[in-house]
């Protein structure tokens, strides 16, 4: 089945990372990778008194992608994720 504008939705993806290791920021960056065709907007800023990684990322994707995305994100330990969806 094809997707129509209507099926997509923009959301925007916070993501803690608050063990930069690198078994941790491999896994997320792999699976940022494997969903390239969604994101539209990526921003990362480090915190580098706390040692954590703040990033942001822009997607425009249908629901199930976004959650999927959410989910497989939020089961990497030593990092958090939430997801705000735009009401357009």
């Amino acid at each position: 089945m094809e997707e129509t504008e209507e099926e997509k939705r923009i959301a925007l993806i916070g993501i803690v990372v608050e063990s930069p290791e690198d078994a941790v920021t491999d896994r997320m960056n792999r699976l940022l990778h494997d969903y390239g065709r969604y994101i539209i907007g990526r921003m990362g800023i480090p915190n580098v008194h706390k040692h954590i990684n703040i990033i942001s990322i822009v997607i425009d994707a249908p629901s199930s992608v976004i959650n999927a995305l959410s989910g497989k994100l939020g089961m990497i330990k030593g990092l958090n994720s939430k997801v705000l969806y735009a009401k357009i």
